[in-house]
């Protein structure tokens, strides 16, 4: 593991740690909220929300100065946050909540159609577009089959935390996670930039060669970058199709997809409450350990038969701890989904990078494994009746539009300037407007409970 990462790790480990302990410190606290205390929650993600009595504001679907905004902000954060692999709930949600005027919980629910209309665009201009350097598809099918099972588990957990945990101490965990988050992107991003600018000097310099030779002189570490034969739209898109692996995935969404419903028609905390939200954990250990399974075998195969090349271009070795490591990473991810209602991209997204995915594939496959997530969440408000169907439609057209316009320029910035690192700044200057836009909404109202002496203490999980 290299050092940046484990410096960011023990920024992360601590700063959580710093401010869960926090909570028993601070002598103010009371040991138990009163019984008609009606939670605060900044954005929820499930079917359970926080609020022992809910006022559900849903504006009007008409034009105006707010619309306009809410459109602009939606959809370049829309495009911007699908070419950086984060989706943009941590933007979309403050912005129908403080601007448009729904309820932190309608917000929630928009946020995720938001990002299901822009990951699904993309993901289907991702499914027409040939990798960058290899022969396969852009997006990775191993890589999501180990990541999507351990991102809808750590929704559901994200959830229940939600429930249990102060707005406050949501708050920080925001603001701590996104600025390690974006740092750590930031940082990878002049790291890849510079290496760039080296990668490019070499070509001018061989193409100063081979034209005062009168030679064409072709280095044989830039083989790869050469464009491969023709292929029409139809072909790639069945290229990039796997559709045996496919179905896995749908399976495993279709599977949460069932469950949730279930155990949305339960009573909280009884007894089948319960078994459908443990039926989760074996579901999801058990067809994320079957991908960790398949990286693992790959990996050493290739070990074995002293081939170099790396298993699904990351620069790691798929082995147990890597393997365990990501299996948490892709938890940690579903748990701030859970907490935002976001679709989980903020860490997968860095994540993939960290591990040495190039950035257009780990755009392409975060988004994808996104649009499984996001959409699950969707289906079900809808059946909750989460949010007014007209202002869905209308935001989902804007998203989908947005998320075409992201990726067509953005790539075609990239192929012009030979410059992927543009990926890799958006993707940390998408998280870094998050953590500012969610954090200036949080401590605003950890303040107003602070001077209001309302009780800012963990939650019951059961008396909602």
């Amino acid at each position: 593991m290299a050092m940046g990462t484990k410096a960011f790790l023990l920024f992360l480990l601590s700063g959580f740690s710093v401010a869960f302990l926090s909570v028993f410190l601070l002598p103010n606290l009371k040991k138990h909220p009163p019984p008609s205390y009606q939670y605060l929650r900044l954005a929820t993600n499930g079917s359970e929300d926080g609020l022992l009595t809910s006022v559900r504001v849903w504006p009007e679907l008409e034009f105006n100065w707010k619309i306009v905004l809410a459109t602009v902000i939606g959809f370049l954060g829309s495009a911007f946050g699908t070419v950086g692999g984060v989706g943009g709930g941590g933007i979309f949600v403050p912005m129908l909540n403080l601007i448009v005027g729904f309820d932190a919980k309608s917000a929630a629910a928009l946020s995720k159609c938001m990002i299901m209309g822009a990951s699904a665009s993309s993901v289907w201009y991702n499914l027409r577009v040939l990798h960058p350097t290899k022969d396969v598809p852009i997006i990775d099918y191993d890589l999501a089959l180990l990541f999507q099972p351990m991102l809808l588990l750590g929704i559901t957990l994200g959830v229940e935390l939600s429930v249990i945990c102060p707005s406050w101490l949501i708050t920080v965990f925001i603001i701590i996670l996104f600025l390690g988050t974006s740092s750590r992107s930031f940082t990878m991003g002049i790291e890849m930039w510079k290496q760039e600018t080296i990668l490019k000097k070499e070509m001018e310099k061989l193409e100063t060669e081979s034209n005062s030779n009168g030679e064409v002189i072709i280095d044989a570490d830039y083989q790869s970058l050469l464009p491969s034969e023709e292929r029409s739209g139809l072909q790639i898109l069945l290229f990039n199709l796997r559709w045996k692996r496919l179905l896995v995935l749908m399976l495993v969404w279709f599977a949460f997809l069932v469950l949730q419903i279930f155990k949305n028609e339960t009573a909280v905390c009884s007894s089948w409450y319960w078994v459908l939200t443990i039926l989760q954990f074996p579901a999801a250990l058990s067809l994320s350990l079957y991908g960790a399974s398949k990286l693992y075998r790959a990996s050493k195969a290739r070990k074995m038969s002293g081939s170099t090349e790396a298993v699904c271009g990351a620069s790691i070795e798929w082995n147990v701890a890597s393997l365990t490591f990501c299996a948490l990473c892709g938890i940690l991810g579903g748990t701030v989904g859970g907490l935002l209602g976001s679709g989980g991209g903020f860490i997968l997204g860095p994540l993939l990078l960290e591990i040495g995915v190039i950035p257009q594939v780990a755009s392409a496959t975060a988004t994808f494994v996104m649009m499984f997530s996001s959409s699950l969440s969707v289906i079900e408000f809808y059946f909750l009746k989460r949010f007014p169907m007209s202002f869905a439609l209308y935001l989902i057209g804007v998203s989908v539009i947005a998320g075409f316009w992201g990726q067509s320029s953005i790539r075609k910035l990239v192929a012009v300037l030979k410059r992927a690192s543009l990926i890799i700044f958006i993707l940390s200057a998408v998280i870094f407007a998050s953590a500012l836009t969610m954090g200036v909404v949080g401590i605003e109202t950890s303040i107003r409970m602070i001077r209001q002496h309302e009780y800012m203490g963990f939650l019951p999980l059961c008396e909602r």
